[in-house]
């Protein structure tokens, strides 16, 4: 079934959050002018994730959710979203209630009143540690400085885009961060940022700190910045009416 907009959030051990995050995306969007579902994707828990998913989407014909066979990461569980998803737009956003849905309308907005490819929200005013705040920023500039892009807030994971700019992306482990840089490495420049809201995290433990994302997003970057230079993706010219795909 065609569907305008995918809400897709990628959850490992948040059965604190679920059902609340349930409810308030259905509440952002029940005004929406489009047709919509959320996508849960469930990337190995443990806890009670999955049976408090089952009784969101039995009460809601707007959720559904798939489970990978066990824990493979965050990237790996977006990139299974956007396979499964059905709409023509995607939006992201984590599972610990850190991000607002309430957002949600209005970077599916922007991205269609601007023509844009992708649509970034920004964390204004951050609601997390000194610490945390201080290492993202080094960490986006350092990522921009060597992939040569200007994404603000990289680790905001709130943003919408269109399925296309997501088809053809390389899927590895913190895919997720790169994801306005590997979609312009596709073809699809036209990314735009807005800022949006942040909340504290109320509920649950968070899954990553300093200490196991500085080493790994070296790496990560190194490998984007070899992408940028490495991959193509040619496009078909039909010889018979002269369009490019």
């Amino acid at each position: 079934m065609a569907m305008d907009v995918s809400v897709i959030i990628p959850v490992k051990e948040e059965e604190e959050n679920v059902s609340i995050l349930a409810g308030e995306v259905s509440a952002a969007m029940s005004q929406a002018a489009y047709s919509w579902e959320c996508l849960w994707v469930d990337d190995g828990s443990t806890d009670n994730t999955v049976p408090e998913l089952n009784k969101i989407c039995r009460n809601s014909p707007h959720h559904r959710f798939i489970s990978l066979d066990r824990n493979y990461g965050q990237s790996a569980a977006m990139a299974a979203g956007f396979r499964n998803a059905l709409g023509r737009i995607f939006v992201t956003l984590d599972g610990d209630g850190q991000n607002d849905p309430k957002d949600i309308p209005l970077l599916v907005n922007h991205l269609l009143n601007q023509k844009a490819d992708m649509v970034n929200g920004w964390r204004k005013n951050r609601a997390d540690t000194l610490v945390r705040k201080i290492s993202s920023r080094i960490g986006n500039g350092f990522r921009n400085k060597l992939t040569g892009d200007h994404v603000r807030d990289v680790g905001c994971s709130i943003r919408a885009f269109h399925r296309e700019g997501v088809e053809n992306i390389t899927v590895f482990k913190g895919m997720h961060r790169f994801l306005p840089t590997l979609a312009r490495i596709s073809g699809f420049s036209n990314i735009l940022e807005i800022p949006v809201n942040h909340r504290p995290r109320e509920r649950g433990v968070t899954k990553y700190g300093i200490s196991n994302r500085l080493w790994v997003g070296l790496g990560d970057t190194l490998a984007v910045r070899w992408m940028q230079t490495r991959l193509v993706f040619p496009k078909i010219k039909n010889p018979q009416n002269g369009e490019m795909k």
